[in-house]
């Protein structure tokens, strides 16, 4: 006999929204305040039922009560784990070519912080975001509504030696670029065309050295003087997007 599948709770209407578009057949059940009648909440209920997917109206303490930890805007879903998986770290190794963009997350621990460089990573265009299976924040629901839908969308690989993961994609070619606020050069002087990947860590605390070590070069964000750092999905914001634009994306 086999166990039912886990579930999970989505909340807010970027995540529930893209769990519909991405897998409408893994949402149980969509919950919804009855109250709240404007036009995001038709157009999500509208895209619910389109997909066969159940819809429950629901009072304010019910929604909190599934929700308890993260604003819902109105909207909870209940959905199945799923089969689907993104690639692979090797299948990202064999697939390594001059478009590879990948961003590294070292010792990000908070789920926000990390639900909020997957939205960052994906608005950017990166193919999946990389992180150490210990010392790292999970996608659970504060991570996931952070986010806002791009955990649905946008690989998270994770590895158990980060370090070794870095030289293993500096042998497939990826150039691996660490922010540091002690960096030689800014950003805006350097080359980041070609395969490349971001090497990001936590604020405060930054890269760790193994981290640091396998980089190919440090390159720092210029600040105005007497600020010491930025959050780590500020830091990832400036740094892919120069990315982004250097790389002629649209």
């Amino acid at each position: 006999m086999t166990s039912a599948a886990p579930h999970r709770v989505l909340a807010g209407f970027h995540a529930v929204g893209a769990r519909l578009r991405a897998e409408p057949e893994s949402v149980e059940t969509v919950y919804f305040d009855a109250n709240r009648r404007d036009a995001r909440m038709q157009r999500l209920l509208a895209q619910a039922k389109e997909r066969a997917v159940r819809c429950v109206a629901a009072d304010a303490p019910r929604l909190q009560g599934l929700s308890p930890d993260v604003p819902h805007q109105g909207v909870v879903a209940l959905v199945r784990a799923t089969q689907r998986t993104g690639p692979s770290f090797e299948e990202l190794l064999d697939g390594a070519g001059p478009a590879t963009f990948l961003l590294l997350l070292d010792g990000v621990t908070d789920p926000r912080n990390l639900g909020a460089c997957m939205r960052t990573a994906a608005a950017a265009g990166v193919d999946a975001v990389i992180a150490p299976r210990d010392r790292s924040a999970t996608l659970d629901a504060p991570a996931a509504k952070a986010a806002a839908g791009a955990a649905e969308v946008l690989p998270l690989v994770t590895v158990t030696n980060l370090a070794r993961a870095m030289r293993d994609l500096r042998d497939a070619g990826v150039r691996i670029v660490g922010a540091d606020a002690e960096g030689p050069r800014s950003l805006y002087e350097c080359d980041l065309t070609g395969p490349l990947a971001w090497a990001l860590g936590a604020e405060g605390t930054g890269l760790r050295r193994l981290t640091r070590e396998n980089c190919d070069e440090l390159l720092r964000i210029p600040m105005a003087e007497g600020v010491e750092s930025l959050n780590v999905s500020v830091a990832a914001g400036v740094c892919l997007f120069e990315s982004r634009r250097q790389r002629g994306l649209p």
